[in-house]
């Protein structure tokens, strides 16, 4: 008896793999597919490649503090701090990041970078092509990860309402 049971149970999985073969594929349309993303989805808390962000006035919100790269279990972020001078304003802090350089042969995406900054310099954007044959491609450095302008001018669209209705001007405003 179950040797019966046996050979009805792989009969009925062998008649669903049957089944399935005839059923049209479902694929996403990733390479070729419309819109920016060109047919990728993924979801709104997705952990994509770093995004050094900008405050309201487009300078730096990077202080230069080495939180970031003090919890970083992999040791994958660099840092190098320069201080500020009157004719040559990067952030609105004492220092700046001269050279910030994250290493995603090295990162695993935990996010503890993202939560350890108090200044909300570094997040998580929605960048997934990291792919590279060349290992020595995957050290991203700061000119590669900031922002071309501040988060609530569309920078980063998860926080562009929010920041306009908390009373962000809606244009950069030069700074010095």
């Amino acid at each position: 008896m179950p040797v019966l049971k046996n050979i009805a149970a792989i009969a009925k999985g062998m008649s669903i793999t049957f089944m399935e073969m005839f059923q049209p594929t479902i694929v996403e349309n990733y390479p070729d597919g419309p819109g920016p993303l060109k047919g990728a989805k993924f979801q709104a808390r997705f952990r994509g490649t770093h995004v050094l962000q900008r405050d309201e006035n487009g300078l730096e919100k990077c202080v230069a503090c080495f939180l970031c790269a003090a919890n970083c279990p992999s040791n994958c972020i660099y840092i190098e701090a320069a201080e500020n001078t009157a004719e040559q304003r990067v952030s609105g802090a004492e220092r700046y990041a001269k050279i910030y350089n994250i290493d995603y042969n090295r990162c695993i995406f935990c996010g503890y970078c993202v939560e350890a900054c108090p200044t909300d310099a570094i997040t998580h954007g929605h960048g997934f092509e990291v792919a590279t044959f060349n290992v020595s491609g995957l050290i991203y450095r700061k000119e590669q990860m900031l922002a071309p302008m501040p988060a609530h001018m569309g920078a980063n669209a998860v926080f562009n309402q929010d920041e306009i209705g908390a009373g962000a001007p809606a244009v950069a405003v030069q700074g010095s």
